[in-house]
């Protein structure tokens, strides 16, 4: 059974940067699509960037440029870099993986992945 926990939220200011982890505990028998979500006060929770099990990456409009999501599969981890975060990037993140390959990774669905971390607060100041 995957477990996955979250770290690296905080404040930042507009412009700033900042980088989340999502590190990986337990083991899938399986190959794993990875993803995160996020979600603001009052709207759905939307996924942002996806890291399939082929290492394609894909992420929203509204991140593209702005956001890396990569993975250091020796230490386990899951990474978002943020940079240029403006106020609308304040939210909960969240990070999820799913162990199977049903339907393409791309867009990220939160009915789609079954394990999820508890995710971190993100608020970034004007």
């Amino acid at each position: 059974n995957v477990k996955l926990k979250e770290y690296g939220g905080g404040s930042a200011q507009s412009g700033g940067s900042l980088t989340l982890s999502c590190v990986q505990s337990g083991y899938s028998d399986y190959e794993i699509d990875w993803a995160w979500f996020r979600q603001a006060p009052g709207k759905e929770r939307e996924g942002i960037a996806g890291l399939g099990r082929d290492d394609s990456t894909s992420y929203i409009d509204s991140v593209k440029g702005r956001f890396n999501i990569s993975r250091d599969n020796a230490a386990n981890t899951l990474y978002l870099q943020m940079n240029s975060l403006t106020p609308e990037d304040t939210a909960i993140y969240f990070c999820a993986a799913r162990d199977y390959a049903g339907a393409p990774y791309w867009p990220a669905h939160t009915y789609e992945y079954n394990y999820w971390g508890q995710g971190t607060q993100v608020t970034v100041s004007a």
